[in-house]
């Protein structure tokens, strides 16, 4: 009993067993882990400026509400082209011999997952009209505004990075809206987060629990088409919206766009494929078809959506169509 009463004993073997414990269960197993795991081989590191924005993402509590894993779930394909892995965050180290925020895999998903953002979403105009005023964008989005993030000056200098943002939405502001410095660097960081591709003859790992497709009946070829509406949300809604009528005086409307309804199909998809900036009215599209590697068939079903929604009521067209003119864009892109 004299161990019991003696408080030097009983808390000294306490203290020994909670040492002991923790280098056997937390310390040695996280030495393992990094000797036995290393970044992909084409892993890129983030610049300084990304590395800025990730220290302003930390800052601005983003990590709050977004998650970057993609868990092996087939409801998180959405959000990668495969399931995360250990060496996705092997080669991230700590910030600061004091401050542990290697990984930002976050707890709680209320906003979307980021691990492949860069590739999902790679517009700077979106992206800063976006943490300008979310609601600008998505109608319905509860994420906050980070206005001060944003400068506003009467007249711009040649280095300024003007926003677009509608009118509905500048409220009292009269000059113009500029990218701060912080903001730019918080931009480059999301653009850096793009998953790193497998080494050659190296299989991914399979989505699980995986959901019976209905095909959309206004799509052509249903059995051989993926879904044109899933699609459409998730490379072109954000910008182009669910309505289809863009975002005035930021990005175009597709409801009764010539573009879209006409026949100029080659135009249709270099838009797609390559990006477009025809007006000075309208931000500059990315690449989506090329960024997010979009096949022929996704492709095909985004544009027969696009052509049969809203009103629009054009011709669809076919995956053959479609073939020709990535592969014609794919080899000039070689030469």
């Amino acid at each position: 009993m004299d161990f019991f009463n003696n408080h030097i004993k009983l808390f000294g073997t306490a203290l020994v067993f909670f040492v002991g414990l923790t280098i056997m269960v937390a310390i040695l197993p996280a030495i393992n882990n990094q000797q036995n795991n290393a970044p992909l081989p084409n892993a890129v590191e983030l610049s300084e400026e990304a590395f800025l924005g990730k220290q302003s993402y930390i800052a601005n509590g983003c990590v709050a509400c977004h998650t970057q894993q993609v868990r092996n779930v087939d409801m998180d394909k959405v959000w990668g082209k495969r399931p995360g892995i250990a060496a996705d965050y092997a080669g991230i180290t700590r910030t600061s011999f004091w401050i542990n925020t290697a990984t930002l895999m976050g707890t709680e998903r209320t906003g979307p997952d980021l691990t492949h953002v860069g590739s999902r979403q790679p517009s700077t105009a979106w992206n800063l009209l976006h943490l300008y005023q979310p609601r600008a964008v998505i109608d319905q989005s509860i994420m906050p505004a980070y206005p001060w993030l944003f400068e506003i000056k009467n007249n711009l200098e040649e280095s300024d990075v003007e926003v677009i943002v509608p009118e509905e939405f500048r409220k009292n502001v009269s000059g113009k809206i500029v990218a701060s410095k912080e903001v730019l660097n918080l931009i480059t960081y999301l653009q850096s987060l793009k998953q790193t591709p497998l080494p050659d003859g190296k299989s991914t790992a399979a989505f699980l629990y995986k959901k019976q497709e209905s095909p959309s009946p206004k799509d052509e070829q249903p059995s051989m088409l993926p879904d044109g509406q899933l699609l459409y949300a998730t490379n072109c809604q954000a910008c182009h919206q669910a309505n289809g009528e863009g975002l005035k005086g930021a990005f175009p409307p597709l409801k009764g766009s010539a573009i879209v309804t006409g026949e100029d199909l080659e135009l249709f998809v270099n838009i797609i494929m390559l990006g477009y900036d025809a007006s000075p009215a309208y931000a500059t599209m990315s690449a989506v078809g090329t960024d997010n590697n979009l096949t022929p068939e996704e492709v095909t079903a985004i544009i027969n959506h696009e052509k049969t929604n809203w009103g629009n009521n054009a011709q669809p067209v076919t995956v053959e169509e479609v073939s020709k003119l990535i592969d014609f864009i794919k080899t000039t892109a070689k030469k």
